[in-house]
């Protein structure tokens, strides 16, 4: 068992929400879903929670009510290996949602993510001030990153 798990709190989306991450993500499942009873807030057979795993990581989904909502102040960051996997997380996770610069988006429920190619941390963390500064002003251009035009930056000089 994971020693931290998110915990998200929906108005009433939570098996949609849940539905729609496992759709995204490869390597996903659902795990477990709770309902209200006859006697709960809500209506009998309505989503209580969804607990969910994506790419072995697991959430819960909770249909809270309308009291809260979600901000840009904690995202997910998704980790991509190639500009294919972060065009597709991008496309697929934007739908419906707002598409954001520096590779932040919100989903369609106001969740935010960050689709980040990995070699961007190689990029910025490089000892050449001068190369990282570059990266870092290309990337503050640009919604979706793009691992050509970061490359490209990189090696300007």
């Amino acid at each position: 068992m994971q020693k931290i798990t998110p915990y998200l709190w929906f108005d009433d989306q939570a098996e949609e929400a849940m539905n729609f991450y496992t759709s995204i993500f490869k390597l996903s499942k659902v795990v477990a879903v709770s309902r209200f009873g006859e006697a709960g807030p809500r209506p009998a057979g309505m989503v209580l929670t969804a607990t969910f795993e994506l790419e072995g990581q697991e959430f819960v989904a909770l249909n809270g009510g309308p009291e809260y909502s979600f901000t840009p102040a904690i995202s997910f960051f998704v980790h991509c290996e190639t500009q294919a996997e972060v065009d597709e997380m991008w496309e697929k996770l934007s739908a419906g949602g707002e598409q954001g610069q520096c590779g932040w988006l919100k989903d369609k429920f106001g969740v935010s993510w960050q689709i980040v190619p990995n070699i961007l941390g190689e990029l910025l963390n490089d000892k050449d001030t001068e190369k990282s500064k570059r990266v870092m002003l290309a990337m503050l251009k640009m919604g979706k990153l793009d691992i050509a035009s970061l490359q490209q930056a990189y090696q300007k000089g």
